[in-house]
C-alpha cells in the first residue's frame, strides 16, 4: 500500500528532476549560489489559495523572497505562527518591505462575506467575518455583489497591514531606527496584475493617516 501511494506521485518527482535539469541548463550555478544565499528584502503575507504563487507573481528567484501564507492571508495578534515569521524576518534576515497580499476571488472572503459555513475554518474566518461587520456601511446589499467581494478582499487586506504594523516585532524594529515598510496589496486572478491599495506604512506615525486615507475610496460609492 506505501509503494502504490507513493508511486502516485512519482510525476511529481519526474517534474522535479526536469525542473532541476532546466534550471541547472539556464544557469549551471543556479543551485550553488542558492545554498549560500537567504537574504531576501521581502516578506510576502498571502493566502494559502494555490492560484496565487508569490514568487511568480512579482518575478522574483528563491531565495529573494521570504514567504507566509495561510487561509484570507490574515495576520492575528495570538498566531504565533504568523509572529515568528514576522520576527524571523524582520530580526534575522533584516527584510525591507512586508508585502500584505490579497486575492479577488478569495474563497475565504467569499465565505465570511456570505456567512458560509464550511467547518473548523469558520473559526478562522472569523476574522474576516469581523472586518465584515467594521466596515459594513462600505459593504451595503446595494451593492452588486462582485463588488462587494472585492472590496472586502481590499478591506481585509487594509486590516491586517494595520494589524501588522502594530505587532510589537514592527514597533520594535521601528523604534530602534531600522528600515521597514508594510504594504497593502490585492492580485487580480483574471489578470495577473497587482493593485497597490495605498497602505504603504513606514513609521507608527503614518498610519493613521494611511489608513484613513484608504478608507476614502470607498466613501463615495
Amino acid at each position: 500500500m506505501i509503494m502504490k501511494n507513493s508511486a502516485a506521485l512519482d510525476h511529481l518527482f519526474d517534474n522535479n528532476r526536469e525542473w532541476a535539469s532546466s534550471m541547472v541548463a539556464q544557469d549551471p550555478d543556479f543551485f550553488k549560489r542558492l545554498v549560500a544565499q537567504q537574504a531576501p528584502e521581502y516578506l510576502w503575507i498571502g493566502c494559502s489559495d494555490s492560484r496565487v504563487p508569490a514568487n511568480e507573481i512579482v518575478n522574483l528567484e528563491p531565495g529573494e523572497l521570504f514567504v507566509h501564507r495561510n487561509v484570507a492571508n490574515v495576520v492575528v495578534h495570538t498566531d504565533l505562527n504568523c509572529l515568528s515569521v514576522i520576527q524571523f524576518a524582520i530580526d534575522l534576515l533584516k527584510v525591507k518591505h512586508i508585502l500584505v497580499v490579497g486575492h479577488y476571488g478569495c474563497s475565504g472572503v467569499h465565505a465570511a462575506l456570505a456567512d458560509k459555513r464550511i467547518g473548523l475554518a469558520d473559526n478562522w474566518l472569523r476574522h474576516v467575518k469581523d472586518v465584515h461587520q467594521k466596515h459594513a456601511r462600505y459593504l451595503g446589499e446595494a451593492i452588486p455583489t462582485p463588488k462587494r467581494q472585492d472590496r472586502l478582499c481590499e478591506l481585509n487586506v487594509i486590516e491586517q497591514v494595520v494589524n501588522v504594523c502594530e505587532t510589537t516585532i514592527v514597533q520594535d524594529a521601528w523604534a530602534r531606527g531600522q528600515e521597514l515598510t508594510v504594504h497593502g496589496w490585492a492580485y487580480r486572478l483574471e489578470t495577473g496584475l497587482v493593485n497597490d491599495l495605498g497602505m504603504s506604512i513606514s513609521s507608527p506615525d503614518e498610519m493613521n493617516t494611511r489608513y484613513a486615507t484608504s478608507l476614502t475610496r470607498y466613501q463615495a460609492t
